[in-house]
């Protein structure tokens, strides 16, 4: 967004950032072998190709490498005030007042928010975890220079992150014991390096770059076809899945690792070394629910202690935060929270009723179930900027009609229920209080086209007196 801002001559502009650096996901996670599970030629800006990524799914820090590089690039890095956690947004009739945890206070006549989905850490609600002796922690705040060597390491949870962890330490530590309460269907798609040869061909050869990212989104669309109804995809995705869990050699080992729902219920975990790393002598598969925490490690409910050094929780995300705890408050005073207190209603994952100027990126409803996030971003900030333009250019506010952002998000989700992520039998963070999906079930070739050009019969315009940018 900053980005783009600048390239339109927009220089009143301000990133808050919580932190004290840039990075976001890839700053927060540096647990050993975090890396994207979305193919890394993929994972960039459209507008920016990496010809340089070493392996298919680039490893974080080498993300993270990226995304500082294309900030310093383009100018953006001198607008970040970092530090300044946004705890408060309150629209005052004509313009925003965005307020900071660290007491600064800004005037906006647009507030864009960019916060990301998966940053606020859930913990697991089992007893006893302050009493653990050794180091406890949840994955995405993994100490400094942590010791692992020799050292007996528990982890819970068996999302992707719980995945990666298993691949990196099964054969690094003395033990490594993997607390599973679902088992994940596991594609088996292979992290293959990236030769030097063909890093440089990239490089010089900037069309064939472009061609390959073209034919990684048209295979992440396949992929993710198999989960909207296409039968000959999720046949073959479900069989790759299936073929991959025979492998492991123990009937009673993967018997466990058999999940009871059917193929993409759940977001899938992409890793082609897993099972191999599960059946390394180092590593325990427990499937007895965890009691309680004790100092010396995990307790069982059938009272077995399993004796550990590190306590790991890769349990996940409040993936419906968006950018809360911030409090928002639109016209009339009505907090964000209010409003979507039974259901998040939204304009198109970008907009919400009721806040004027007030946009988002990534927002709720998003498609997100097989799609690079950062696809989804460039397409919604393409929509975004587009309405920007039209607050500048006519000095107006713009707010979505409740009645539209309604009629639109009820048809999200009806078809999202239609989904394998709403009839699949499984338990998810993709699911609301009311079980259904919260995100999108679309293609990403069709949310480009149906977002390309804004209609703005689906917004209300006031006139905005005395705009700053006049």
């Amino acid at each position: 967004m900053g980005i783009r801002l600048l390239e339109r001559g927009v220089t009143s502009l301000t990133i808050l950032e919580k932190a004290d650096s840039l990075g976001g996901t890839w700053r927060d996670n540096v647990y050993p072998g975090v890396a994207c599970d979305v193919a890394a030629h993929l994972y960039v800006y459209s507008f920016e190709p990496n010809p340089w990524w070493r392996r298919r799914f680039a490893k974080g820090d080498e993300i993270l490498r990226y995304y500082a590089s294309v900030a310093r690039k383009y100018g953006v890095e001198p607008l970040i005030r970092y530090g300044q956690e946004a705890t408060s947004a309150e629209w005052l009739g004509s313009h925003w007042r965005v307020r900071t945890a660290a007491g600064a206070e800004f005037e906006a006549d647009i507030v864009v928010t960019a916060t990301g989905r998966l940053h606020h850490p859930v913990y697991p609600d089992i007893a006893g975890v302050s009493d653990f002796k050794g180091p406890a922690f949840h994955s995405a705040r993994w100490p400094k220079d942590l010791p692992l060597k020799g050292r007996r390491v528990g982890v819970i949870g068996t999302g992707s992150t719980a995945t990666q962890l298993t691949v990196a330490l099964a054969s690094e530590v003395s033990r490594f014991v993997l607390f599973q309460r679902t088992a994940q269907w596991v594609l088996p798609v292979a992290d293959e390096p990236n030769p030097l040869w063909k890093r440089l061909w990239f490089w010089i050869n900037r069309p064939a770059a472009r061609a390959y990212y073209r034919l990684l989104e048209t295979q992440t669309e396949e992929r993710g076809a198999a989960a909207t109804g296409d039968r000959a995809a999720r046949e073959a995705r479900d069989k790759l899945c299936t073929d991959a869990l025979a492998t492991v050699k123990d009937p009673v080992l993967r018997a466990k690792l058999t999940p009871d729902y059917e193929v993409g219920c759940k977001r899938l975990v992409i890793s082609e070394r897993f099972y191999r790393a599960v059946q390394h002598p180092n590593v325990e598969l427990v499937t007895e629910a965890i009691d309680h925490v004790a100092p010396e490690g995990v307790v069982t409910k059938d009272g077995r202690l399993h004796p550990l050094d590190v306590l790991v929780l890769a349990t996940g995300f409040d993936s419906r935060a968006y950018m809360r705890p911030m409090q928002v408050r639109g016209e009339a005073g009505l907090l964000l929270d209010d409003l979507w207190a039974d259901v998040a209603l939204n304009y198109r994952s970008v907009a919400a009723p009721h806040m004027p100027n007030f946009f988002m990126v990534n927002g709720p409803y998003s498609p997100g179930g097989s799609a690079s996030v950062v696809s989804i971003i460039e397409t919604h900030v393409k929509f975004v900027l587009q309405c920007i333009d039209r607050v500048m250019e006519r000095r107006v506010t713009l707010v979505p009609r409740p009645e539209r952002a309604r009629e639109l998000l009820e048809d999200i989700r009806r078809r999202s229920l239609e989904s394998v992520w709403g009839s699949g039998g499984c338990n998810s963070w993709y699911l609301d209080k009311h079980g259904v999906p919260t995100l999108d079930p679309i293609p990403l070739s069709v949310l480009a086209r149906q977002m390309a050009k804004v209609d703005f019969e689906d917004f209300e315009e006031r006139p905005l007196q005395d705009p700053a940018w006049a």
